[in-house]
């Protein structure tokens, strides 16, 4: 195999990847919910900080589970202060790295909350099969506590 064809096909990988995670970005900005069911696998590699004061933070494995964490992130914050910008978008292979900001406020008790993230995704046969979120959950399960 020349040096050419393994960089052409590693290549079609990177680019497989970015289309998947594009979609996956752009199913989340609109809310379709259905589009990604269909881009997470059956199952998925889930991995989310543990926060109990946070009602939309918990295990999951399957691809509905997975796609239903935004509409449980959408039902308890506020969808007008909601922002995420990302600033770094790497790929390499089948793995993809997104590096942004997330802020937004929490709807029961109008704290907000704000912090970079880091998600890695990986795609395999067109499907995201890991998902894993690292953020600034003090901040979020701050937002979460009532004042007192």
């Amino acid at each position: 195999m020349s040096v050419e064809h393994t960089a052409g096909a590693r290549e079609q990988i990177n680019e497989a990847t970015r289309s998947v995670v594009s979609e996956f970005l752009a199913a989340r900005v609109a809310g379709d919910t259905g589009r990604l069911i269909e881009l997470f696998a059956d199952e998925v590699d889930w991995r989310l900080a543990e926060n109990p004061a946070v009602p939309w933070i918990r295990p999951r494995s399957t691809g509905a589970e997975c796609a239903a964490q935004f509409t449980e992130l959408m039902e308890h914050t506020v969808p007008e202060d909601a922002r995420a910008s990302v600033d770094t978008f790497l790929v390499d292979g089948a793995d993809a790295v997104l590096m942004g900001h997330v802020s937004g406020t929490v709807r029961a008790t109008g704290r907000s909350f704000e912090g970079p993230f880091a998600l890695r995704l990986t795609v395999e046969d067109s499907r995201i099969t890991r998902h894993h979120l690292y953020e600034n959950s003090l901040s979020i399960a701050e937002a979460c506590t009532p004042a007192g």
